[in-house]
């Protein structure tokens, strides 16, 4: 379908019966001029409900399991009442009760059982999502758009990882293809639920960090759409984190590279997993401010003239940095690197950067901290038995860092930026313990101790002037 626009809208652009009436102004100004599908994410906070919800069920806390879908209740039924005219209230709250009553379900069998099977809470999670698109889809009906809200377990078909699944593209653009063009043909605009999927045999999944992101990528794709737009409560990337820099300006274009490179290393971007099915139909992508509907927003696209240097400098702090060193020469320390890469890939861990020595063979990776434990787990589990013999010291874990990455297309290939980059840091007297560069050229990651954090992000930021 030619002139596609699949808009999606996040949890703060999606947290009020006021964010939702805008969100509708948005799709209505949008609709009159061209085809459009819409995603959207659970109200804000919610999912954080659910899955805390879920946690007390574990627990076997029944308590305040029904107090957090009394809190569930209370403030959908509210926001119905706020959007919707009195005449749809009795058969809409019907409904918003039968899909929470769906999730007390499961999670009184989370309860009985004392544990939560990854597969179930996939499927309870997803009602977080369910209920903000029914929301916006009465709401465009009573405002005399024809809209229906649709499950992405309907549409988006995933592998089995549960919790963080991955789209099936063939599989999707198939079910994209029957469900989705006839309802736009007779001018019915789908509401489609962000973060979830299903198995080909229907198993709900979900799809991960970012998961409401990708949904809307996927499904850009698999419909071939013109443009996707990402509505946030932020005016676009931008050189640096807001809260660490005083004067950071938004950039106007980024390219998919740029902005993958960013959302991994701690920007509030689009995660890196969203660009991957756009990058392989050149589809731009918008990120845009639904609070500040003026502000042009950020344009990501294939290719740009980049200017000699960084675009971005960006941060991440709730980080662990965790170092491996044998106890002697005498092993191999390429056998011991791949073993504990395995671990971490079982671990379902991303590597933020890693480094290594050559003589000692010692090596340390960077990972987010709240996946510390897993990864642990795993590793202890494949180096056993040089633990316990004493081939292996200690793995060691430090807490007390942070990650600082400077990126940009212009970086390729030019002198003296390193350089640069570790004086600016020096000069804001603080010590670099690692630092990371891949091939591509297009991004230098460094590992500094927490507290001189914010100051090497200023420091940097200011030495190359991104803000101007």
């Amino acid at each position: 379908m030619s002139d596609l626009l699949v808009m999606k809208f996040g949890g703060t652009s999606m947290g009020s019966p006021e964010r939702i009436r805008v969100a509708a102004g948005i799709i209505a100004g949008q609709q009159s001029r061209r085809p459009v599908v819409t995603v959207v994410s659970a109200m804000s906070k919610v999912t954080d409900l659910l899955l805390d919800s879920l946690r007390k069920a574990e627990a076997g806390d029944s308590a305040d399991l029904e107090e957090n879908l009394l809190l569930l209740r209370e403030r959908h039924l509210e926001a119905m009442r706020e959007l919707l005219p009195s005449a749809r209230h009795q058969a809409v709250s019907a409904r918003v009760l039968e899909m929470i009553a769906e999730f007390h379900r499961i999670a009184q069998g989370i309860l009985m059982l004392g544990e939560r099977p990854p597969r179930a809470v996939d499927e309870a999670v997803a009602v977080g999502e369910k209920l903000s698109a029914l929301l916006l889809a009465e709401y465009l009906e009573t405002s005399g758009l024809a809209a229906r809200a649709i499950s992405g377990s309907e549409v988006i078909v995933t592998d089995a990882v549960f919790g963080n699944a991955t789209p099936l593209m063939g599989d999707t653009r198939h079910r994209a293809a029957g469900l989705l063009l006839p309802m736009l043909d007779s001018g019915v605009l789908p509401v489609i639920t962000g973060f979830n999927g299903a198995t080909k045999d229907g198993r709900a999944t979900t799809l991960g960090r970012g998961g409401s992101d990708l949904s809307a990528s996927v499904l850009a794709a698999a419909l071939d759409a013109e443009e996707l737009w990402i509505w946030t409560d932020v005016d676009g990337i931008m050189t640096a984190d807001p809260r660490l820099v005083p004067n950071p300006s938004v950039i106007g274009e980024v390219t998919y590279r740029e902005a993958a490179e960013l959302a991994y290393n701690g920007a509030k971007v689009l995660h890196p997993r969203t660009l991957a099915p756009l990058m392989e139909r050149g589809i731009p992508v918008w990120s845009k401010n639904s609070f500040a509907l003026d502000k042009p927003g950020t344009k990501i696209v294939p290719e740009i003239q980049a200017p000699r240097g960084p675009h971005a400098v960006t941060s991440l702090s709730n980080v662990a940095l965790i170092s491996i060193e044998p106890a002697s020469s005498g092993l191999s320390g390429t056998r011991l690197m791949a073993r504990a890469l395995g671990a971490l890939a079982r671990a379902n861990t991303e590597i933020l950067a890693i480094t290594s020595s050559s003589y000692r063979q010692t090596f340390c990776f960077l990972i987010r901290r709240e996946e510390l434990d897993g990864v642990m787990e795993h590793l202890e589990e494949s180096l056993s038995l040089e633990l316990a013999h004493g081939y292996l010291k200690p793995v060691e874990v430090d807490l007390d860092v942070g990650l600082l990455a400077v990126v940009g297309e212009g970086m390729r290939g030019a002198q003296g930026l390193a350089a640069r980059i570790f004086s600016a840091i020096s000069r804001a007297e603080v010590n670099i313990i690692a630092i990371a560069q891949g091939s591509s050229e297009l991004t230098i990651s460094v590992v500094v101790r927490r507290q001189g954090l914010d100051k090497a992000v200023r420091a940097v930021h200011n030495e190359f002037v991104l803000g101007s």
